[in-house]
């Protein structure tokens, strides 16, 4: 009776999710070359409410809280789990005064009605991951744009979505070139709970009567410590709060 369920709401969510996805593409075109970047900002943000909570149709519910209330108007580096293409809609939502910038691989970027506009417009770091000079580059230009603009940037280390929520080992690569290229931002921990549970395989079917929460945990001080000490630490968080 329970997968039942879950097929008929993952299609009342997926037909609901498809909608906002075509109809937010016009609206964001529209916002980022009449009104510009801030306005466009804006749009994704909407949007990302409307992902989020639109999850109560399946009988799911979300939830975030801070564990250290986060300083506004200054660059954040976080540092986040990984379990489902889902984790980053809250992240957008729920650290919306943050203006989180993602980390994508560049494949992402075409043919994705909102998400790969949003990607280009939104000066998200592309990435060949097939080219690692290319990468890293992406990744220099995208730390001095948040730098530069006081945004965050969020980075999941273990690269791949863990979708039975285990966390795989975490690399230091991307986030030592972050920390290098914005020294001043303050480094926090994000630990995302069942997201993986909601979409095991994939947008369909989904599952039914999962909660979900994002979660900030105290910020890292890295003074005097290298990046491989301030992932591990990260590392390290995330797990105890997840109980692994």
């Amino acid at each position: 009776m329970k997968k039942i369920l879950d097929y008929i709401l993952s299609v009342v969510y997926v037909v609901w999710f498809g909608l906002i996805l075509v109809i937010f593409h016009g609206i964001q075109v529209f916002a980022y070359n009449v009104f510009g970047q801030k306005a466009h900002q804006k749009t994704v943000e909407w949007m990302n409410f409307l992902i989020v909570y639109g999850w109560y149709l399946t009988g799911s519910s979300v939830s975030f809280s801070e564990s250290h209330k986060l300083n506004e108007g200054t660059s954040k580096i976080f540092i986040a789990n990984h379990q489902s293409m889902f984790d980053i809609p809250g992240i957008i939502w729920f650290l919306r005064k943050q203006t989180p910038l993602f980390i994508s691989k560049k494949e992402l970027s075409k043919g994705i009605p909102s998400i790969s506009y949003n990607l280009r417009a939104g000066k998200a770091a592309l990435i060949d991951r097939n080219d690692p000079k290319q990468a890293i580059a992406e990744i220099i230009r995208f730390a001095n744009y948040v730098k530069e603009k006081k945004f965050s940037a969020v980075i999941f280390p273990e690269g791949t979505r863990s979708r039975t929520g285990k966390l795989k080992p975490f690399a230091v690569g991307g986030v030592a070139t972050l920390i290098k290229k914005i020294p001043d931002a303050e480094i926090v921990p994000i630990a995302i709970k069942n997201t993986g549970k909601f979409n095991p395989t994939g947008i369909f079917p989904l599952r039914s009567f999962v909660s979900m929460s994002w979660t900030t945990l105290a910020p890292i001080d890295s003074k005097g410590k290298t990046a491989e000490e301030i992932t591990k630490e990260a590392e390290i968080a995330i797990k105890a709060f997840l109980g692994q």
